[in-house]
């Protein structure tokens, strides 16, 4: 690894698509905040999402990791063991998503939206890179830093 790969306190400096990743596993709580924002069209642009009350609070419920590992990126040197710990619980937040998505597509009786398929796509894609990304995988490691 190259010097310029570590941040001041000699950890790995976080990719990209780590961001992308929480972006996208966090996205009810995004929509929750854009939905608090905008207090007319609150009730039905989450509608618009999430026809069924249940898939909101079950998103909000696997988007919660993401959401503390965004806070917890800047202060990881603080916290190595929580930061270790947050690899394994977004992989097993992934893991159910997207198992979910899945189910939700196979039971579905309904047409299969457009929207429903592009996001389980992506899900895929962000559970495959975390899952072979072996510089992510180092920024987790508290073991490895700049000497």
């Amino acid at each position: 690894m190259n010097p310029d790969d570590y941040n001041d306190h000699g950890m790995l400096r976080l990719p990209l698509w780590f961001w992308t990743i929480l972006i996208l596993q966090a996205r009810t709580w995004i929509l929750f905040v854009m939905v608090g924002a905008s207090r007319q069209q609150g009730s039905d642009l989450l509608a618009l999402f999430y026809p069924e009350s249940q898939n909101f609070w079950s998103g909000m419920l696997l988007g919660l990791p993401p959401a503390l590992l965004f806070l917890l990126s800047g202060r990881r040197h603080v916290w190595p063991r929580i930061w270790q710990a947050g690899y394994w619980l977004l992989l097993a937040g992934m893991f159910i998503t997207f198992a979910l998505q899945g189910l939700g597509l196979w039971q579905s009786t309904d047409t299969i939206s457009g929207v429903d398929i592009v996001l389980a796509l992506l899900d895929a894609a962000a559970l495959a890179y975390w899952l072979m990304s072996r510089r992510l995988r180092a920024c987790f490691d508290a073991t490895r830093r700049l000497a």
